[in-house]
């Protein structure tokens, strides 16, 4: 396997991070004092109007008034019309330090030249997709095999939800079993199958509002780091016809937020292995952002079925993937068939010229500038810089990364233990909800945007005084917390 190296330098001391969010869970959550969170506030109604106007407007047509549910941003979604490595600007010409990386797929910063070029090139040529064969569907195959050698066949679909479909639909067809166990908390899309156990384990069918319960009969879930639930599981399901899949979240659901252990993953491969059952890891985060291995090259892990989305199109639109091994792949319909038993998947715009090319000029790109290496120290330098402004300020936060993937933690809205007062935990899981929105807003105000308030991406574009520059911002943020000074 050619690598020229992963993001993570150091795989982090999970008991202890999971020993200081008990901590947190413990204590009395620390918002930003009353009077510093007005004047956030007031930021967005005095240099943010004409973003405000066209909201409001957008409502009327769009639920909501926006498309994406990442832009969902308290008190109200910005729009940005400008993007360029570190940055983004918003219409009313406010520069941030970009953390959201459009939710992941961005490694090589915003609006990348030597691929948008390439990009411009083919739009010149051919235009954004067919219909039918382009050369660059097979070269960025080719181009994902020589970096996952498990990922010995691949087909290029529209995003990360569709490739997980595809996935357990080729595992029921080729084990002939049904049951499919996700680890509690993971995000695996929101196709009706997977709209279970989402952000906290145990929730079930929660959010599962119009998806009838034959839809989820089959989905499972385990609690994250339980390997005994999880053989527990499949024993169980052994005596009902056995199970289909495993599919997990390679550094732990919610893109790392509840991360695992390091051997985790090798121990549920063994235990897929025992059961006769198939590993199916979603690389939609970790893939070419972990490194160009992904995260089954850096954990040694090799799954039977990979699941890509994000980075795989490079930012560019359609992203998706499902490869694995070639006698799986196979089954997948190609062309008129009939008579054969294959899983049914397509789409229109699936593999289309432009996200193919995107995403295989990315791949190159990130080779040639050892991008995921680069994007990871600079998680290092942030992750680190936050740790010593939460020691500084004397603050219960807790900060973690996986390479480019960094976690601030400061309302632990999704850790909040479900008891046997669900009324109670739901109150709970309100009020700090609400704290991380409010955190995300004064992120916001100081010019970082963040995921949620509460997830940071880092890409090649993210020099030492970018990092720093940020840390800055963090500081000011921190120094208006409650308690800070008193």
């Amino acid at each position: 396997m050619e690598t020229k190296g992963f993001a993570i330098s150091t795989w982090h001391d999970t008991k202890d991070i999971y020993n200081k969010l008990d901590q947190l869970m413990q204590q009395p959550m620390r918002p930003i004092k009353r009077n510093a969170m007005q004047q956030y506030l007031d930021y967005f109604d005095n240099k943010c109007r004409k973003s405000k106007e066209m909201i409001t407007e957008a409502k009327q047509y769009i639920p909501g008034g926006v498309q994406h549910n990442l832009a969902f941003n308290y008190p109200y979604p910005l729009v940005m019309n400008k993007a360029e490595g570190a940055y983004l600007w918003d219409i009313d010409g406010n520069k941030y330090i970009d953390f959201l990386q459009s939710g992941g797929p961005i490694i090589l910063g915003n609006n990348y030249e030597p691929v948008r070029e390439k990009v411009i090139d083919l739009l010149n040529d051919c235009g954004p997709v067919t219909g039918l064969f382009h050369e660059y569907e097979y070269k960025i195959a080719k181009l994902i095999n020589k970096h996952m050698p498990a990922v010995e066949m691949f087909r290029m679909l529209g995003s990360g939800t569709e490739a997980v479909m595809a996935a357990i639909r080729i595992a029921r067809l080729a084990t002939g079993k049904k049951k499919v166990i996700k680890i509690g908390g993971a995000y695996h899309g929101w196709s009706d199958q997977m709209v279970y156990g989402l952000k906290i384990p145990g929730t079930g069918r929660f959010e599962a509002h119009g998806i009838p319960r034959a839809s989820t009969r089959h989905t499972q879930e385990v609690k994250p780091n339980n390997l005994g639930a999880l053989r527990r599981q499949l024993q169980r399901n052994k005596l009902m016809g056995g199970t289909a899949s495993v599919i997990v979240e390679p550094v732990g659901p919610e893109s790392g937020t509840r991360p695992i252990y390091k051997d985790y993953n090798r121990e549920v491969r063994k235990l897929c292995d025992e059961f006769d059952t198939l590993l199916i890891f979603d690389e939609v985060v970790t893939g070419f952002r972990m490194g160009l291995g992904g995260a089954q090259g850096y954990f040694d892990v090799k799954p039977d079925l990979t699941v890509f989305g994000k980075v795989i199109a490079g930012g560019y639109p359609a992203a998706g993937g499902i490869g694995g091994r070639r006698e799986l792949i196979e089954r997948l319909a190609a062309g008129l068939e009939s008579g054969k038993k294959r899983a049914y998947v397509g789409g229109t715009l699936a593999a289309n010229p432009l996200s193919a090319l995107a995403g295989y000029y990315t791949i190159l790109e990130i080779e040639k500038t050892n991008a995921c290496k680069i994007a990871g120290k600079a998680g290092d330098r942030l992750t680190n810089g936050l740790n010593e402004l939460i020691a500084k300020y004397k603050l219960p936060f807790v900060a973690y990364n996986q390479g480019s993937i960094c976690h601030l933690e400061t309302a632990a809205a999704m850790f909040v233990k479900l008891g046997l007062n669900i009324f109670s935990a739901l109150d709970e899981i309100k009020k700090r909800k609400h704290m991380m929105e409010e955190m995300g807003a004064a992120y916001m105000a100081e010019g970082i945007v963040s995921l949620a308030g509460s997830r940071l991406y880092t890409s090649l574009a993210d020099t030492d005084d970018v990092i720093d520059d940020a840390l800055e911002r963090f500081e000011r943020v921190f120094q208006n917390i409650e308690g800070v000074g008193v």
